[in-house]
């Protein structure tokens, strides 16, 4: 028995990259760290934030790469000349990914309060119909 999957069904014509994307979404493998919340700002607007205390703007970097939004954190360790009695903020590094559907762009970015806001924005859609003339082989 052959096994079926999503771009290889006959009704789901050019769905390959929907089962790439969902492969490479289940390989991220993404911790819990940092915490994000998404939210829906408008009826084409949305907006991740990410729980980034402790970093400074020169700390972070954003990037889309291939369509996935890429929010990369790395804190320099300035305090060698501090004696930490209890160290429960660790000064660690990290990456998140969001794969961005065709259409939608990042618009900006903010940080305030140890938040990271970024924002991202869906093109309005095309609605036409489409007529196909018919020729003469």
């Amino acid at each position: 028995m052959t096994k079926l999957t999503l771009g290889s069904h006959p009704y789901l014509l050019g769905f390959e990259q929907i089962e790439r994307l969902l492969e490479r979404n289940a390989k991220s493998g993404n911790e819990g760290y940092p915490p994000f919340n998404i939210e829906q700002t408008s009826d084409h607007g949305y907006r991740i934030t990410l729980a980034v205390a402790g970093f400074r703007d020169d700390d972070l970097s954003i990037t889309v790469e291939d369509r996935q939004l890429v929010i990369r954190g790395r804190q320099t360790d300035d305090g060698n000349d501090r004696i930490f009695l209890h160290r429960g903020i660790a000064a660690r590094q990290f990456q998140r990914s969001f794969v961005l559907a065709d259409g939608v762009d990042v618009v900006g970015a903010t940080m305030e309060n140890g938040l990271l806001h970024v924002d991202l924005e869906r093109a309005e859609p095309e609605m036409a119909v489409q007529t196909i003339a018919i020729r003469r082989a």
